[in-house]
């Protein structure tokens, strides 16, 4: 059985992750929130919008931490 779809089955709705998928000329990532699953896949939305990915195409998935705090930009005088 494929680790990374068992992964993505148990972490709840609302974890960060990051996903590797295939695509047309090789893999690339989806890193953002997992907001849904159905039977066929999963949906990520990322700082670009919602990533749908058919599970026959994950090879790799796991929980990710928080992105770092941002840091307040200096201000001059």
């Amino acid at each position: 059985m494929n680790t990374a779809l068992d992964r993505l089955a148990t972490l709840p709705l609302g974890t960060r992750v990051v996903v590797r998928y295939r695509i047309d000329g090789g893999l690339t990532d989806a890193l953002g929130l997992l907001t849904a699953r159905d039977s066929f896949g999963c949906t990520i939305i990322s700082r670009s919008g919602p990533v749908i990915i058919k599970y026959d195409d994950v090879t790799l998935a796991k929980p990710v931490p928080p992105p770092p705090a941002r840091r307040e930009r200096a201000v001059r005088d």
